[in-house]
């Protein structure tokens, strides 16, 4: 029995463990196809852990992964979760131009409502890396038909990391039309906003910071954003020739994974993006009418 009655989201962010970023100096583009996949495992134990704690999630998948490994998402559709795109080459945001970026998103959106016959309405960029002089992404992502964006990390990051967004759900207002927005969940110490969502932090910092931000959420009665991917709950992918500090990033914590997960689908209700977006867009309507009232 779940503690409170806010419901939060469980998103994945579906890729291969060779299409990380803490390993493209080890495994290039040409050789993806190449690589053995472990994806499927990975996804069917996210899968069951889901049902078990009857949650509902969004992943976020790669036009890639849904062109060369259609049957995981079909799976993950038929278990009944809103399917999101991740774009198609997990190619960041901040290494294209508006023009390569549109073509990325829009050929995601395509292969991945081809395969399922339903819309894509929601995005997430690789890396969460829709920083503070990308703002044009958001134009372009309502430009193609996305409802709402989950890229968005509140936090000061080498990398990536909006600073000054909103730390709860909310819309942004852009001159082409409006985009609901779902940020990476964090919490404070000290007053300084400290990343608590989930990846590399669920692995590498104490458990407790992250069941803080999802408490503070509930208590607020606001939904928070959490993320994972599924090769980090795999212990047994295959160690690739990387430096010593992305070995450390991309491969510590894998063993404790499911077992953090279990304890935050115990304590928390969890529900798609997809599900919560009619009340935001609601509430986002009824300020704007009443500020010009």
């Amino acid at each position: 029995m779940h503690s409170n009655n806010t419901s939060h989201f469980f998103t994945v962010d579906v890729e291969e463990y060779f299409q990380v970023r803490a390993l493209e100096s080890a495994v290039s583009r040409s050789e993806w196809m190449s690589c053995p996949s472990r994806l499927g495992r990975s996804i069917d134990a996210l899968l069951a852990r889901l049902d078990r704690y009857s949650a509902s999630g969004t992943f976020f998948v790669l036009g890639w992964i849904a062109k060369h490994r259609p049957e995981v998402v079909r799976d993950i559709a038929a278990a009944g979760h809103e399917i999101a795109s991740h774009g198609y080459w997990h190619e960041r945001v901040t290494a294209l131009d508006r023009d390569a970026f549109r073509e990325d998103v829009r050929t995601s959106k395509q292969t991945v409502e081809d395969l399922i016959g339903r819309e894509v309405i929601g995005y997430r960029a690789p890396s969460f890396s829709i920083v503070p002089g990308c703002e044009w992404a958001f134009d372009v992502l309502i430009e193609e038909g996305y409802r709402y964006d989950s890229s968005l990390f509140p936090i000061r990051r080498r990398g990536y990391g909006y600073p000054k967004a909103p730390r709860v759900p909310h819309v942004i207002q852009r001159s082409v039309g409006s985009l609901a927005e779902f940020p990476l969940a964090t919490t404070s110490i000290f007053r300084y906003p400290v990343p608590a969502a989930g990846g590399g932090y669920l692995r590498q910092f104490p458990l407790s910071i992250i069941r803080r931000a999802f408490r503070e959420a509930s208590a607020r009665s606001e939904p928070a954003t959490f993320y994972i991917h599924p090769w980090e709950i795999d212990p047994g992918q295959p160690r690739l020739p990387v430096s010593v500090l992305n070995r450390i990033r991309h491969y510590r914590g894998l063993d404790g994974t499911l077992d953090r997960i279990d304890h935050l689908l115990e304590e928390f209700p969890f529900a798609t993006i997809a599900s919560y977006l009619p009340v935001l867009e609601e509430r986002s309507t009824t300020q704007l009418t009443a500020g010009a009232a």
